[in-house]
């Protein structure tokens, strides 16, 4: 039985914050990750405490979005970190600078997976008609899907309501779904955001959870969310 893979969004600075999320989503029942945004990262213990995370599978969200070559050269600045599964990288990049990122991935870590990230999950169709696109969100994240497959990405980075429209495009790629809520919480600032168990039915090989997990009881939150993915553990 494949259990569901669920990362959860460590949305702190302070170490003994992430500590605190780490030990109290310990679970058999479900495949658990962390992910590790810009802002722990880039504070002043973060690498260091990342580089001692040598059990938990890790996720780093930086989002990376410059020229080639300086993107490249990020990808190398990462070369002690050998525990990272995955990094997320913006796929608005452009092709050249995802090919540059994907080679310089295979040379620091074999096992390192690049994903891109399509529209951010605080998005709507109007604020993308803000920033000069013309297209709508569902267009935009099928053009993105394919320049990532183009690009030898290993996966890609959509919201659960695209995931179903991206699950012909990415065949044998990671569809990893953030803006999850379990049911009676806040969205708070997602606009397109879904419960964990549609998002795997659309077609998420894996979805990140925040607030929902960290808010309040974390051991309760949990077991909530397990209750919720009870039946796709008894499909698989």
């Amino acid at each position: 039985m494949t259990k569901p893979r669920i990362f959860i969004a460590c949305d702190s600075k302070n170490p003994k914050v992430i500590k605190r999320i780490i030990s109290q989503t310990k679970t058999n029942k479900l495949d658990i990750g962390y992910k590790i945004g810009l802002e722990f990262f880039t504070s002043k213990n973060g690498r260091n405490f990342i580089s001692k995370l040598k059990k938990e599978k890790i996720f780093l969200d930086l989002k990376l979005n410059d020229i080639p070559n300086t993107c490249a050269a990020t990808i190398h600045s990462l070369k002690d970190l050998k525990n990272i599964l995955f990094l997320t990288v913006h796929i608005n990049g452009g092709y050249k600078m995802l090919q540059e990122i994907k080679k310089a991935s295979r040379k620091i870590n074999k096992k390192l997976k690049i994903l891109g990230v399509t529209v951010l999950t605080s998005l709507s169709n109007s604020s993308i008609k803000q920033i000069g696109h013309t297209k709508s969100i569902n267009e935009l994240v099928k053009k993105q899907a394919s320049l990532a497959k183009l690009a030898k990405l290993d996966g890609i980075i959509c919201s659960g309501h695209e995931a179903k429209l991206l699950k012909r495009i990415c065949k044998r790629m990671e569809i990893i779904t953030p803006g999850i809520r379990l049911k009676g919480d806040s969205s708070s600032d997602q606009k397109r955001v879904m419960y964990p168990k549609d998002a795997f039915e659309n077609g998420a090989t894996a979805i990140v959870m925040g607030r929902s997990i960290t808010k309040g009881n974390i051991k309760n939150n949990i077991q909530k969310l397990i209750k919720s993915l009870k039946k796709i553990n008894n499909e698989n």
